[in-house]
């Protein structure tokens, strides 16, 4: 599996193409350098670097690519173990359809939820910068003649599914690249940005909030929510903690739909949410109740995938709730 990340190396952060890459953990900072590397198996990485990753996305068998920006506490092989079991799924949905890239950011791997969650909002911020370029890149690159010329263009649909306290580092991103280097705005980059369990305020979609970005550089935006998500209970606690008193995206959905661009859409997975993932309730986009077989958030999020509409029945719908199958027990 191919990915992108700016957590430092225990190598030196200069490029070298082929090079053995390990992650140093005990290091949470965000680099201003991303590497572009490869799992070769488990705890064993090596840089590929942007050309030949970019390449690889064009010469890919799948006809369309979705980022994975996992959310806080995720150290490197969880975030590629769970990108793996998204891939599997997608692959034993529809073969050549979706190919996974996961992004990882460099979360803290202390004890303590409290301590984790607040080092992992300041790097998620800090890695708005550095993900930016990575954006940046792809538009220099997919423009490129030289990599790129008429006769032999990029086709490959791009998506992206933010989870938790991925969406900060989403949100913030958009936002940095549109500050600097962006003066018309940012492009509609992505054909669906799926946001599930989103650590963020409620109000972050709405028109003149900072996550309205997100709205612009996609073509269908879907909010994933559910109120007993336990994992948002956590973050909420350790917000009032320190003085910020605020419902998460991920608990309610979008605090007014009306207040949101026309292309928002909300789930509701409340009925599902739980008995995908025990007792948290919060990592419930994959597998449903049996590690393996697909969910039915995943049914929806590649039904999406797939036809590039959210509810293709009825244009004018923005919401809906998912049911909990008797044949997904």
């Amino acid at each position: 599996m191919i990915f992108i990340t700016n957590r430092f190396p225990e190598q030196s952060i200069r490029t070298r193409v082929g090079r053995k890459f390990d992650f140093d953990l005990d290091n949470n900072a965000a680099s201003n350098s991303v590497f572009y590397c490869e799992q070769i198996k488990k705890s064993e990485y090596k840089e590929i670097g942007s050309i030949d990753f970019l390449k690889r996305l064009k010469e890919s068998k799948y006809r369309q690519v979705l980022l994975y920006i996992h959310g806080f506490s995720n150290l490197p092989e969880d975030v590629l173990s769970a990108a793996s079991e998204f891939q599997n799924l997608c692959d034993k949905k529809k073969k050549d359809e979706i190919l996974v890239i996961p992004v990882i950011w460099p979360c803290d791997n202390d004890l303590g939820i409290i301590k984790d969650y607040w080092d992992d909002q300041k790097a998620a911020d800090q890695s708005a910068f550095s993900f930016s370029r990575v954006l940046e890149k792809f538009l220099e690159w997919r423009s490129s003649e030289k990599y790129n010329p008429e006769d032999d263009p990029c086709l490959k649909r791009i998506n992206v599914l933010a989870h938790s306290m991925g969406n900060r580092v989403l949100r913030e991103t958009l936002s940095a690249w549109n500050k600097y280097d962006l003066p018309r705005g940012v492009p509609m980059i992505f054909r669906n940005t799926f946001l599930v369990a989103a650590d963020v305020v409620n109000e972050t979609l709405h028109e003149g909030e900072s996550g309205e970005l997100i709205c612009h550089s996609s073509r269908n935006v879907i909010v994933y929510h559910a109120s007993d998500d336990l994992a948002l209970r956590a973050s909420k606690a350790s917000n009032l903690k320190n003085k910020v008193a605020s419902r998460r995206l991920g608990h309610t959905g979008p605090e007014d739909i009306d207040k949101t661009p026309r292309n928002v859409y909300r789930v509701d997975c409340d009925d599902v949410n739980n008995a995908y993932d025990k007792p948290k309730g919060h990592s419930y986009f994959r597998s449903g109740t049996k590690k393996g077989t697909p969910g039915e958030v995943f049914n929806h999020i590649f039904s999406c995938l797939e036809s590039g509409r959210v509810y293709p029945e009825d244009e004018h719908r923005r919401s809906s709730i998912i049911k909990l199958k008797k044949s997904a027990k």
